[in-house]
């Protein structure tokens, strides 16, 4: 017998979810959340290196941050939500211009004046005509420079892939092997073994991240504690929020506007890239209609930085996506409603199993070697995705080879550069046709298939 679920109700531009009443309890996704919480957990050497702060007081902020992630699947949003991971460097740039003792006062002032710019885009409706008036060269350029900024990031000199080369080679070839191999999606009709190890999207790689790092004698066995975590929610707000340290003065504030503005050059290329994915699954779900509403998730992930900055500061930022697990949960959505209910249902469940994750301390302790692995993992997902479905923004092949340039330069001199010589370029190749869609029938004209979807 087939369960019913409940409509949304609707809340003004939210429409209302909650578990067991309006989605059902998806195990996979539950399951490959608990391991996952990584990722997120990988926030923490970040905060320690960049404020100082203790492990658990970065705890209570990725706890924290971990509990807002649920609003965009609640609230409407078919997403599973993550960091601005492509803009951590930029920020990162910002915040050493200040004296470690200034930093949270920087960070603060950042986040909150972020968080208010997306609820204003969202509030107003700007957001939706951001993504629709923007010239198909820019938007593509955008988003294939901030997958390459990604990519950069793990085998720039001293990066993660220095620290962990073999235990990154192997756990990343198996993470795309599962996820992007046409040889095992032939397998898996013919297998119900490599069809249960398909569903589990990248934990298989997680896990062997585990075994292999230590063999390798890239980081220590894990050492299993039991309990639950203890994240000091008392320091995090005594020493880094405005509670303890007061607001920044009005000059934070203004400086921090170029960077805020760089920032969210790359949460656009997340908007874009959020709304390509669900397309392209939409196409294998004729059962459900998924809409995804650019406003809306303006509003829920702007509240959401407005929120951490008042409470808990975070470095790693409140985005609108994460590319690597949404693509995750999609693929095993388009098979059908047997294999997920839902896309509230996956993106939900998961981002419960994560919560769950990061109490539990043998799931913590048995994570905390690899961290770096995971963010590495998360980081080459999501450059694979942002090049793929930047190359697929571009109408023609002018627009590719102008987003070529734009993507370099974003990629080597940061966002702001990136989007000002994108305006130039755009400016004087397009001239009169700056907003129009310079199609040559090589791309925006080819009829998507099915075998194209999947391709992608």
């Amino acid at each position: 017998m087939t369960h019913t679920y409940a409509r949304p109700w609707k809340a003004g531009p939210f429409d209302v979810r909650l578990p067991f009443v309006h989605y059902r309890f998806e195990w996979r996704d539950y399951s490959q959340g608990l391991i996952m919480c990584a990722v997120d957990l990988g926030a923490i050497p970040l905060m320690q290196e960049l404020l100082g702060m203790p492990f658990e007081a970065a705890l209570a902020i990725v706890v924290l941050n971990g509990v807002l992630y649920l609003l965009h699947h609640m609230l409407g949003d078919p997403v599973i939500p993550g960091w601005i991971t492509p803009a951590i460097p930029l920020l990162t740039l910002y915040l050493n211009e200040f004296p470690v003792e200034q930093r949270v006062h920087a960070l603060i002032a950042f986040q909150l004046l972020l968080g208010a710019f997306s609820i204003a885009l969202g509030a107003t409706g700007l957001a939706a005509k951001v993504v629709r008036v923007v010239p198909n060269a820019l938007r593509a350029g955008i988003v294939i420079g901030a997958g390459i900024a990604a990519v950069q990031g793990i085998f720039a000199a001293g990066g993660r892939f220095d620290t962990f080369p073999w235990t990154i080679t192997i756990s990343v070839g198996l993470a795309f092997f599962l996820m992007y191999s046409n040889a095992f999606k032939r397998l898996q009709l013919r297998s119900r073994a490599a069809e249960f190890i398909g569903s589990l999207g990248i934990l298989p790689a997680i896990l062997i991240a585990v075994v292999v790092a230590p063999l390798f004698g890239e980081a220590p066995w894990p050492q299993i504690e039991w309990g639950i975590s203890t994240p000091d929610f008392a320091t995090m707000f005594s020493q880094y929020t405005v509670f303890g340290v007061g607001l920044p003065p009005l000059m934070m504030f203004v400086t921090a506007i170029p960077t805020v503005l760089a920032a969210y050059i790359v949460v656009f290329g997340d908007v874009l890239q959020a709304r390509a994915v669900l397309a392209e699954a939409d196409e294998f779900r004729p059962d459900e209609r998924v809409v995804y509403d650019p406003n809306r998730a303006h509003l829920i992930f702007g509240g959401r930085n407005v929120l951490m900055s008042i409470f808990g500061p975070d470095n790693a930022m409140c985005g609108p996506l994460w590319a690597a697990m949404h693509v995750t949960t999609t693929e095993r959505y388009k098979r059908g409603p047997k294999s997920m209910q839902s896309i509230f249902s996956g993106a939900g469940r998961f981002r419960w199993g994560t919560n769950t994750g990061l109490f539990l301390l043998p799931i913590v302790s048995l994570l905390e070697p690899i961290l770096g692995v995971a963010l590495a993992l998360t980081l080459l997902i999501q450059g694979f995705v942002s090049i793929k479905v930047g190359i697929l923004e571009a109408a023609s092949r002018l627009d590719l080879g102008v987003a070529g340039i734009i993507a370099a330069i974003l990629a080597t001199k940061g966002a702001a550069w990136g989007f000002a010589a994108g305006i130039l370029l755009c400016g004087l190749i397009y001239t009169a046709d700056f907003f129009k869609s310079d199609s040559d029938g090589v791309f925006a004209d080819k009829p998507a298939t099915k075998d194209d979807a999947r391709e992608r």
